[in-house]
This record gives structure tokens, C-alpha cells and sequence, in this order.
């Protein structure tokens, strides 16, 4: 969320940026007026609390004296019983003003970062740079959804007869593929660019949602539990961004990496229809994910390395792909810059998102409340925190089907994936 001080000393700015966002501003001024509320209960109640606290210790010293009129103490208990009933008023006042500040807090996005594109959509996002040519093909390049059934490694039936619409059944080497692409990315990471592998719940509370920003807003895409009240994660950024929630750290520390191989959930109930074939849009994927914690001054050129280390997964695989730097009306709620990689699909012939690499800032970390001890002293900082797609393992699948498919239907493997599939080269029907 966004400090206090900062809505509270230029709301102008504030309404201005989250109009930017595509978001209402007049909950800028929602959160003006209970501020207003809440300070000025606050203030009467303070004044009055001190009262009480003057007549209580004047009654003590009436009767430490021995000079406790009647009249002179049932006066003085008479204002307290007053006092009471008013600073009980002011308190439930000041709780449900409170209250309203956190609600409307909740729902108010971060602020783009200055060298973010502005614009309403993806129509005004920025094309930072284009890495290698689309192949070209002596024949008409097929959709993984017709290459991989008819290669035996993807079942949509069965995996809609196991659970509906948008699931899949992985078999054979195509169950092999995805294990292995997972693998691959995960030892690119942790072995080069220095990430601890973890391994987290995939079922986490309401609070961990809210604190990487998932929710309230979101709250139609997620899967809930019940009867424990959890939710099946979107994302591995969200148990990843909490892991150090409450905590304190030491700015020595500093940069954290962690990587994860989750399943994510969506429910995907805004889609509207969109991508229902194939593995693009599925309510349940596996995803690599980056996250790094670092101080304010570093966290920009974090970003850039942390989408330099999910392009590399694309450069070893040697995938054609784009750099995309988002606009202020297709960026992610919780983020201040988002760079996305957009591989190229020969299938439908246009790039799609394969990875999203964000700089929340220090957005998230107020909301798990995650503080580092600067080194050179001074009060405690909010962590800025970063996240990526290292990569989404399906999408890139999809990626390899679609860019090495052959004119007799089989899917060459790329030489960095082959020693992670037993040495199988090529993956041919039967």
C-alpha cells in the first residue's frame, strides 16, 4: 500500500497516478475525508482522555489530604462518568474511521514509476527491444494444440473429463517435457544466478493474499478452501513475498533470492472466453517464480537483472522474444514497473506474455511489513520487492512445440533441454 504520509501531504499527485492506473480517483478523496474523521476524534479524544486523567488525580489528592468534600467529589466523579461516555463515543468513532482508511487503502494501487509508458491498455505498452528472428517454415506452422495430441503427449479430453474446462493431462514425454523444463529453469537460477531454491505451501491464509496484493481486488480469480478458509495461490510470488513478513532484516542481508516450481490456481473469471484452447489460459499451471528483496536504491537495477534472468532462459532454449515495458493502464495492481517477455508462436503468428518481471517497490512490504536496519543507522525502511515469471513452465512448452515443429508433425528438442530428457532429441508421433 501507499504510506500515509504520502496521501495525506500530496493527494493531488496521488489522484492523479491512480487515474493513470485506470482507477477511480475519488477513493483518494474517500481517504482524505476518513483521515479528516480520524484525526480530529483523535484529538478531541486525547483532550479529553487528559481531563479524566487531571480529575482522577484531584480526587486522589482530596482524599490523600483529608480535604474530600462530598459535594467536591461527586462533582469530579460526575465529569468522569461524563468523560467516559464521550471518549467512549470518540473511540469507537476513531476504530471505525480507522477501519475505512485500511478498506480504501486496500484498493488504491501503486504509483507507476516515472519512466513507465502512460496509457489506458497494452495499445500504449513500450517495445524495449526484439531478441532473434521468428523461424521460418517451407509450410504452414500448426498450434500446439493440434501438435500435441496428435504427438501423444497432451490430452485436453481426459483432463477435462478429471475436472472441466481449461485443465489438461500431460502424457508421456510430455509429462517428461514439463518436468524437465521446470528442472532446467530452476538450476539455471540457483546455480548462475544465485537464487535459493524453495519450496513453499501452495495453500496460504486470506492475510498472505492481501499482502502481496492479490486481494480484495481479485478475490473472483482465486480459489477458496473451504472448510479452512485457505486459497490455492495464483502465483508462487505470493507465499515468496511473505516469507519474511513481521521481520526485520539486516541491510547485509540484502539482496534475498528465492526461487520456486509451483502449481498456480486461477479461476480466470475475467478471461471472457479468451485463449479456451490449448495451454495458455488453464486453471492450473506449474510456474518458476523469482522474488528478491532489496533496499529502495537498488531495486530499478534489480529489475533489470532479474528480466535479464528470465530472458535467459529463453536464450538458452533459443526462442525468439520481445521485451515489452507495460503502461500505467495494463500494469499489475501492486506494481511500479513491469517489463513482459513475449515469446514469439508460430502457431498463431504474434508474441505472447511468457513472463511478467515486476518492481513492486516498497508496496508489498508495507503490507506484510517486511523493514531492514540500514547499515549507516537511521530508522527502519521498508524492503522494495521484485517478482518474475523464470518461467511459466506451460507457456513454454508451448513455445518449443510451436517454434520446433518439423514438416512431418514431430517437435525437435533444443540441445540445452536434451540432457534433462535422457538424450531424446526429437519427439515424434507414436
Amino acid at each position: 500500500m501507499l504510506p500515509r504520509e504520502l496521501l495525506r501531504s500530496e493527494p493531488e499527485r496521488v489522484a492523479a497516478a491512480v487515474e493513470a492506473r485506470g482507477v477511480d480517483p475519488v477513493l483518494v478523496d474517500q481517504w482524505t475525508t476518513s483521515d479528516r474523521r480520524r484525526r480530529e476524534a483523535l484529538t478531541e479524544l486525547e483532550e479529553l482522555r487528559h481531563r479524566r486523567r487531571l480529575a482522577g488525580q484531584e480526587i486522589g489528592r482530596l482524599k490523600a489530604q483529608g480535604e474530600a468534600k462530598k459535594e467536591d467529589t461527586e462533582h469530579l466523579i460526575l465529569e468522569m462518568t461524563g468523560l467516559k461516555v464521550r471518549i467512549d463515543h470518540l473511540e469507537a468513532a476513531v476504530e471505525k474511521a480507522e477501519g475505512e482508511l485500511t478498506e480504501t487503502e486496500l484498493q488504491v494501487p501503486n504509483i507507476a514509476h516515472e519512466s513507465v509508458p502512460v496509457g489506458a491498455d497494452e495499445a500504449a505498452n513500450r517495445v524495449e527491444r526484439v531478441v532473434g528472428e521468428p523461424p521460418s517454415f517451407d509450410f504452414e506452422p500448426r498450434n500446439h494444440w493440434d501438435l500435441g495430441p496428435e504427438l501423444g503427449i497432451l490430452d485436453f479430453e481426459r483432463g477435462a473429463k478429471l475436472a472441466g474446462a481449461r485443465f489438461v493431462t500431460y502424457m508421456g514425454l510430455g509429462a517428461r517435457l514439463e518436468r524437465a523444463l521446470a528442472a532446467f529453469m530452476l538450476d539455471l537460477h540457483t546455480e548462475e544466478h544465485g537464487y535459493t531454491e524453495v519450496l513453499p505451501p501452495f495453500l496460504v491464509r486470506r492475510d498472505c493474499l492481501v499482502g502481496s496484493g492479490q486481494l480484495p481486488k481479485f478475490e473472483e480469480d482465486l480459489f477458496h478452501v473451504q472448510p479452512d478458509a485457505r486459497y490455492l495461490i495464483p502465483t508462487g510470488e505470493v507465499p515468496l513475498v511473505n516469507l519474511h513478513a513481521d521481520e526485520v532484516l539486516e541491510e547485509d542481508q540484502l539482496p534475498l533470492r528465492y526461487a520456486a516450481l509451483t502449481p498456480c490456481f486461477r479461476a480466470e473469471a475475467g478471461s471472457y472466453g479468451r485463449d479456451v484452447r490449448g495451454l495458455i489460459r488453464l486453471h492450473q499451471f506449474q510456474k518458476v517464480e523469482l522474488v528478491q528483496l532489496t533496499t529502495p536504491e537498488a531495486s530499478h537495477e534489480a529489475l533489470e537483472q532479474l528480466t535479464a534472468h528470465a530472458e535467459k532462459v529463453l536464450q538458452r532454449l533459443e526462442l525468439p522474444y520481445r521485451v515489452v515495458c507495460l503502461s500505467t493502464g495494463d500494469m499489475g495492481f501492486a506494481m511500479a514497473k513491469t517489463y513482459d517477455l513475449e515469446v514469439w508462436l508460430p502457431g498463431q503468428a504474434t508474441y505472447r506474455e511468457i513472463s511478467s518481471c515486476s518492481n513492486a517497490e516498497a508496496f508489498q512490504a508495507r503490507r506484510v511489513r517486511t523493514r531492514y536496519r540500514p547499515e549507516g543507522g537511521g530508522g527502519l525502511r521498508h524492503v522494495h520487492t521484485l517478482n518474475g515469471s523464470g518461467l511459466a513452465v506451460g507457456r513454454t512448452l508451448v513455445a518449443l512445440l510451436e517454434n520446433y515443429q518439423t514438416a512431418s508433425g514431430s517437435v525437435r528438442i533444443p540441445e540445452a533441454l536434451r540432457p534433462y530428457v535422457g538424450g531424446v532429441e526429437e519427439i515424434v508421433s507414436g
